[in-house]
């Protein structure tokens, strides 16, 4: 139960990331480094702990 709560937390917080825009309608580093960090973890919580593929 907890891995799929720290996925779902984990989606959201990259999903904000990735898809937000400064006032300018640019993206902001930190928001795309820390969106590509948490995609990381959900990728590697998915496939080695829930499907167990690696």
């Amino acid at each position: 139960m907890i891995d799929w709560i720290f996925l779902l937390v984990t989606a959201v917080i990259a999903w904000h990331a990735l898809t937000h825009r400064n006032d300018d309608g640019e993206n902001d580093i930190g928001h795309l480094l820390f969106g590509a960090i948490a995609l990381l973890f959900f990728v590697r919580v998915l496939f080695v702990d829930i499907l167990k593929l690696l």
